[in-house]
């Protein structure tokens, strides 16, 4: 899980006291400082690891069509999974290249800006967060860059979990019209599972990247940083 970290630096005022010959001190502590600070759960990390590359090389099949299509001279060896997909789903295949349907590069051309958006974000956290002592695989940003990189990792999250909502609703409402065709085992294996995962992980990180947000702000509002769990 995304956490919310806490940094404090005490600070101590030392009085001292002459009553009849006798010295006394205290040493009250002043309230520490709260600072907000970022670190990605291994989980959010392996999705990047995951869907990014994957995100790419579909963009990369839907923007270049009709060359990454069967008998295009970009489908093999790269885009040949394509293949079965586009018959699973006719949005990716012929049926709706020849009907000049725009939905599928207009969401292509989306996963470009959501990718760009999730890129930013890590090269945020690779080049700017800073190394936790005893723990090589943990790294955390603090101050702007981790306010920067979880705003636009969130605005990037909401984006493409809405995109995928759209995704299943144009389907909705066509009446199934490019995925009817399919038997029930064949949806669930190669069209509701697939497509299912771009709803879990988006809905995720919007859950724990969105906490952080509200975190920061009631800390900065506050003074009193609340931990996420």
């Amino acid at each position: 899980m995304v956490t919310t970290r806490s940094a404090s630096k005490a600070a101590t005022t030392r009085t001292t006291t002459t009553t009849g010959g006798s010295s006394s001190s205290s040493t009250p502590s002043t309230a520490p400082p709260k600072l907000w600070a970022h670190a990605p759960s291994r989980l959010t990390l392996l999705w990047f690891a995951v869907s990014l590359p994957l995100v790419i090389w579909d963009s990369g099949y839907v923007l270049l069509r009709p060359l990454t299509m069967e008998g295009g001279p970009l489908h093999w060896p790269v885009y040949a999974p394509y293949k079965l997909y586009g018959e699973v789903d006719h949005v990716y295949g012929w049926k709706a290249f020849h009907a000049r349907n725009g939905f599928t590069s207009a969401q292509g051309a989306l996963n470009v800006v959501e990718t760009a958006m999730y890129l930013v974000y890590v090269c945020i956290y690779l080049g700017s967060g800073a190394a936790v002592p005893g723990r090589a695989t943990t790294r955390v940003l603090s101050g702007r860059p981790a306010a920067l990189a979880v705003v636009t990792a969130f605005s990037a999250a909401v984006m493409t979990l809405s995109k995928t909502v759209l995704y299943w609703l144009q389907e909705y409402f066509s009446g199934f019209d490019n995925i009817g065709h399919n038997s029930l085992q064949d949806l669930i294996l190669l069209w509701i599972i697939p497509n299912g995962l771009w709803l879990i992980f988006p809905s995720y990180l919007i859950y724990v990247m969105g906490g952080e947000i509200v975190d920061g702000l009631t800390a900065a509002s506050t003074g009193t940083a609340v931990k996420s769990e």
